[in-house]
């Protein structure tokens, strides 16, 4: 029975790597980033519920008095 030859294994897998590396630097290069970011405001929006405004009382007609 033949033996497996793995002389070439290291070349084969390196040179693997290597174009692995060059195509994604390639796919990545196609994106353009922005340089300076800009910060934008974050401000939460207030909305005014007509529940906010005025005060209720919840009365349960069991804590009622007979």
């Amino acid at each position: 029975m033949p033996q497996l030859d793995t002389s070439t294994w290291l070349t084969m897998i390196l040179s693997m790597f290597l174009v692995l590396f060059i195509i994604f630097q390639l796919k990545i290069s196609k994106y353009s980033f922005h340089h300076n970011p800009e910060l934008t405001s974050t401000k939460m929006m207030k909305y005014n519920n007509p529940w906010e405004t005025k005060w209720t009382k919840i009365c349960l007609p069991l804590s009622s008095p007979l």
